[in-house]
């Protein structure tokens, strides 16, 4: 007798899950096409305005999405994907959300033919194992001492950007600056740190093209006593400490009770010996420079400048670490415990120039740098923050290509490669999970798709030709060449991709589809705002007159 009713509440149940699933795809597709345009060489810039006026110019994925502020919590669970690409692998950022996009786009149907996201879900899971097994077949190890093979790859990766149209510079930068900071952690493998150990310095003015990677560090500060204190030594002693050169204040209130006019003169008499020691201390190692995260109090400045010792105050503990990591130097905690070990020798100059109204320390020319600072110039500040952007993509391909040495191929040929071999296979599944598994095929389309798309050829006529090539398996480096549009070998246009950023995007984009599939209600945990007009909510205060304060009542004594 209750069985049809069961039913009928089942599938309004489902049909209330279909509508948020529709919901989520359509905020994602959304999201999606924002950033559509911005992929490939030929890709259109965006204008970003912030709540502060200010405007930034960029195509880079990650970038534009950090500024957008969705309602959605799906548009935002997209966005998230950029930035977890970003962090992870550093390029890709725009793929990823184009793909998730479009393998939610292809998953409306099923939804609209009452399919069970579990359904979709396991066959985009089977779809991206045989991905995966897909790129490993195609994948190509090179080697990472070849300098012209790597340049290629990292010109490739940061083609489409705003700095292509610059050559080799910027790809020349990033391999300099992560072959520095490179870190042997045995078993042939190399640890590359471009957070901690490599710092981009943008300064205003002069040209792109000056730009440079100085063996060692730069950093914003000035001696302390620019007069007294030399600007240039040649193979500085350095000595770098995060203890401040100044009398020592009380932990807490501390009260110094004097009877005499003299005990005054004890007590300064004893503040400056104590300086006098510490300084005494640092000078035993016959330093040339001190470098202290701290205070240096004057006094202090005066024995160490008599000393012809050029001091630093006051430097950011990160930069501290990369002078270390420079000049072989060990940042000390008290004078005291000063070794000759920890004395930094490696350096080749020490030096201060000014570069427009500023003045800038070097420490360069280091013998076997491991931290090092890419010096970008350029007329503005808007251009350096993109250039900026473009670097540290480029360098985080270095260092992927660094860590795991395999190329695939680029501009969607391994797309199309993969959405031919997983539409071969899709013919060997049995079940309802065929059809989703096919779809899932036919979504890896999406790149070279937007990438046609965007050099404003003819797509559909492109995209047949292209599926022509490599449904029978002709040649998996065949694509499309991102400037001219035309079907092009992708070994030898020299467009190439790095392994780890092409699984890490396709691993992203299939479990955030289907993670966001398997939402079936939306619950908001937010209080509504009060509608105007609405008697409930607080009452106003009320302002007390004169009148009414006769009519309190007295307390009684």
């Amino acid at each position: 007798m209750h069985a049809p009713v069961l039913v009928l509440q089942d599938s309004m149940k489902r049909e209330q899950g279909g509508k948020v699933q529709r919901a989520n795809i359509q905020a994602a597709k959304a999201v999606a096409d924002i950033i559509r345009t911005t992929l490939g060489p030929r890709s259109m810039l965006k204008m970003l305005l912030d709540a502060a006026g200010g405007i930034v110019v960029t195509n880079d994925g990650n970038a534009i999405l950090r500024e957008l502020d969705l309602a959605h919590p799906a548009a935002k669970s997209m966005i998230e994907l950029s930035r977890t690409q970003d962090e992870e692998v550093g390029d890709g950022t725009t793929s990823v959300i184009v793909l998730a996009g479009e393998m939610l786009h292809v998953a409306e149907a099923f939804i609209d033919k009452k399919y069970h996201p579990t359904v979709i879900c396991r066959a985009y899971g089977k779809a991206l194992e045989d991905a995966i097994a897909v790129l490993d077949k195609i994948a190509m190890t090179i080697d990472v001492k070849d300098r012209a093979t790597m340049l290629g790859l990292v010109k490739s990766c940061i083609g489409t950007k705003f700095t292509s149209q610059f050559g080799d510079l910027i790809a020349d930068l990033a391999i300099d600056a992560t072959t520095i900071v490179g870190v042997e952690v045995g078993q042939g493998l190399r640890e590359v740190d471009i957070k901690k150990y490599i710092k981009v310095e943008k300064v205003p003015g002069g040209q792109l093209e000056d730009s440079t990677v100085l063996k060692g560090v730069m950093m914003n500060k000035d001696v302390v006593a620019p007069g007294k204190m030399r600007r240039k030594i040649v193979n500085p002693r350095i000595i770098l400490l995060d203890s401040p050169l100044e009398y020592k204040k009380g932990e807490n209130q501390t009260n110094a009770e004097l009877l005499r006019e003299e005990d005054w003169n004890v007590l300064l008499k004893m503040e400056e010996e104590y300086i006098e020691n510490m300084c005494a201390q640092i000078l035993k190692f016959k330093p040339d420079v001190v470098i202290t995260e701290k205070g240096l109090s004057d006094l202090a400045c005066h024995y160490l400048s008599k000393a012809g010792v050029s001091a630093i105050r006051r430097l950011r503990k990160t930069d501290n670490n990369r002078i270390a990591k420079a000049c072989g130097a060990v940042i000390v905690n008290r004078p005291d415990e000063l070794q000759e070990s920890d004395v930094g020798t490696g350096a080749g100059l020490f030096e201060v120039k000014k570069i427009g109204d500023e003045f800038f320390t070097f420490i360069v020319d280091c013998k076997d740098p491991k931290a090092c600072t890419v010096l970008l110039r350029g007329a503005s500040k808007d251009l350096l923050n993109e250039v900026e952007r473009n670097l540290q993509d480029a360098m985080s391909v270095a260092r992927n290509i660094i860590k795991n040495p395999k190329l695939v191929p680029g501009g969607g040929a391994t797309e199309l490669t993969v959405s031919a071999m997983l539409k071969q296979k899709s013919s060997s599944i049995e079940g309802i999970e065929k059809w989703p598994y096919e779809a899932a095929a036919i979504a890896f389309e999406a790149i070279p798709r937007t990438l046609a798309q965007n050099c404003g050829v003819n797509v559909i006529r492109t995209m047949t030709a292209l599926q022509g090539k490599h449904a029978n398996g002709e040649n998996a480096w065949i694509g499309i060449d991102g400037n001219t549009g035309e079907i092009a070998d992708m070994k030898e246009q020299k467009i190439w991709d790095s392994y780890t950023v092409k699984a890490q995007a396709f691993k992203t984009a299939i479990e955030a589809a289907c993670l966001l599939l398997r939402i079936d209600d939306i619950v908001s945990g937010i209080k509504k705002k009060q509608a105007p007009g609405a008697s409930q909510g607080p009452s106003k205060p009320k302002v007390e007159g004169e009148d009414d304060a006769d009519n309190d009542q007295l307390i009684p004594e």
